[in-house]
């Protein structure tokens, strides 16, 4: 009888630890959502997403995304095997859930009832001289083949996940945003026969940490490209206002050499000659 009852004790209290576990774990996953702000944007083609973990944003991503697919289709013959290529966008209505970390985040965007994930995982170290910044280290995106809005008679269809390996993307200073305008693309080794699957982003702005306001990206870092192209932009500019300061300069420069230069008019130095006319 002692025994049933030390028994009965033993799994009240496995009983009671797993229910506070079960809490706890609730209360863990529920300070850490994601959230859909892609209303915010003007832009149609962009999206906006952030993680909050204890009611404060810890990751925020604003960009468009395009995806260039490539998957098999039967010829007409019935034989042969041809390639099609699927091309569609990030919807803005997409589900948002991620993770943040002191050193480590993630983000995962999915849409069309999980048909289609896209997941970004970042990573902070320190680099030389102390520096510390934050990059992409991976980027994986799961697709279904069988969902025929966007893959039309795909042979064999079923779902496939496509990895990059080694990744270093976006590196960017801690403590700041990356911005760029120009488009960042990504290529994606598939599990359907190793194909290329090309991920592209435009009209970018990311912070996965050391985010200091709510729902506001820190001091933007913008990408070498767009760095490149104002400088284009500006280049002629500053040329041809080099240019005109040169051509103001050399007619100055003339003018004053005309007026040293100029032969001034000899007067005689008896002048009663011409009292006496």
């Amino acid at each position: 009888m002692g025994r049933l009852d030390f028994s009965t004790t033993k799994s009240a209290r496995l009983l009671l630890l797993a229910v506070f576990g079960v809490l706890a774990l609730s209360v863990v996953l529920a300070e850490q959502e994601g959230e859909n702000l892609s209303g915010l944007s003007n832009n149609p083609d962009k999206a906006i997403f952030a993680v909050r973990e204890n009611g404060t944003t810890c990751l925020m991503v604003e960009f468009a995304v395009r995806f260039l697919v490539p998957y098999d289709v039967l010829a007409l013959n019935g034989i042969d095997l041809i390639t099609e290529q699927a091309s569609f966008t990030l919807p803005r209505g997409a589900e948002i859930e991620g993770t943040c970390g002191s050193t480590e985040s993630e983000i995962q965007i999915s849409w069309k009832n999980n048909a289609y994930t896209l997941r970004i995982y970042f990573s902070k170290e320190l680099r030389e001289k102390d520096i510390e910044i934050w990059k992409i280290s991976k980027v994986q995106f799961v697709y279904d083949s069988s969902e025929t809005s966007h893959f039309i008679n795909a042979y064999n269809p079923g779902k496939h996940t496509a990895s990059t390996h080694h990744l270093s993307a976006l590196v960017t200073p801690a403590g700041q945003s990356y911005v760029c305008a120009a488009q960042q693309t990504l290529t994606l080794i598939s599990s359907d026969h190793q194909k290329g699957i090309t991920v592209s982003m435009y009209d970018v702005q990311i912070q996965p940490f050391d985010i200091a306001s709510d729902f506001m990206f820190s001091e933007a870092y913008k990408c070498i490209t767009d760095q490149r192209e104002r400088l284009e932009e500006t280049l002629p500019l500053i040329l041809s206002f080099i240019l005109a300061l040169i051509i103001v300069i050399t007619v100055v420069v003339y003018h004053f050499h005309l007026k040293l230069t100029a032969v001034q008019p000899v007067l005689p130095r008896d002048r009663s000659m011409y009292k006496n006319m």
